[in-house]
């Protein structure tokens, strides 16, 4: 009898520990999905498309550091609404060369914009090549590269070289002056 309680005892230890066990686990990954967003951000990584062609010509690439996210912008001497960026493989304009291993970074986002890299004379309007570092990303936490594509009948590509595929968002802004900007804002995490 004694030996018949005491196996029982065990097994209700066992179930209770198993069972705990799995609760615990349900507990600490049901916590990490729903953690609260990195400042806020609600962006995701999915592809994001708006806008129409422009002949706008794209007049220079720059990048920027803030506080929850690196930026790349891309400023035009005219209007310009129309991108698509995805992450992904990057081609150059023309060719259809992969940029992948010219551009550092574990994650591509693809940038495709809907205006030139030259004027109506067809003269470049930036000074990098396809192929070339079209800006710097030094001391930037998320961005390690943004690699010129070329550009294509009004379409011009560029490969943006981050850490790991975090979420983005794009936006385009008016000014300065005449001019406007599509610019990409990578977060540097997904959770707090």
């Amino acid at each position: 009898m004694r030996i018949r309680s005491g196996l029982t005892v065990l097994v209700l230890v066992a179930a209770g520990l198993v069972a705990g066990a799995g609760a615990g686990t349900a507990a600490s990954t049901g916590a990490a999905a729903t953690g609260s967003p990195y400042c806020g951000i609600t962006w995701g990584s999915g592809a994001k498309a708006a806008g129409s062609l422009s002949s706008a010509p794209l007049v220079e690439v720059r990048t920027g550091r803030h506080d929850c996210f690196d930026r790349v912008v891309f400023e035009f001497a005219g209007p310009v609404s129309g991108y698509t960026v995805t992450y992904g493989e990057t081609w150059t304009e023309g060719e259809g060369l992969p940029l992948s291993p010219y551009t550092a970074g574990d994650e591509l986002l693809r940038v495709s914009l809907q205006a030139p890299a030259y004027d109506d004379g067809h003269a470049a309007t930036v000074p990098y090549r396809v192929g070339e570092h079209a800006a710097n990303v030094l001391r930037h936490r998320t961005l390690r590269d943004v690699v010129f594509g070329g550009s294509f009948e009004g379409y011009t590509t560029f490969a943006v070289g981050v850490r790991a595929r975090l979420p983005f968002r794009v936006a385009v802004l008016s000014g300065p002056g005449a001019h406007s900007r599509i610019v990409l804002d990578v977060a540097h995490q997904w959770q707090e």
